[in-house]
């Protein structure tokens, strides 16, 4: 037999690991954002090269973004790059 314990999630993983309630509402929001960008750079096909000039950022952030490097992108600058990808970002409280 194991000793696991699962435990429900709330729904935000941020929560769960016991960040205050603010922070982890912005860290769910970036960890979303940086998840669907990739997704972007995937289904359109890019390379780093062309998801950077798409994004108006150098080719080394496109591989911080791809490899979830969180901690080097602010909600701030994820919107931007989304903007300048030509999506619209919206934010709605539940």
């Amino acid at each position: 037999m194991s000793n696991t314990t699962i435990t429900k999630s709330c729904g935000n993983v941020f929560l769960d690991l016991g960040f205050p309630p603010g922070e982890a509402a912005v860290l769910a929001l970036r960890a979303d954002l940086m998840g669907k960008l990739r997704l972007l750079i995937q289904s359109a096909g890019w390379t780093q090269q062309e998801a950077a000039q798409h994004f108006g950022i150098t080719q080394s952030r496109v591989s911080d973004l791809v490899r979830g490097k969180w901690e080097k992108f602010s909600l701030d600058m994820l919107i931007t790059i989304a903007a300048r990808a030509g999506h619209n970002v919206t934010l709605e409280i539940a």
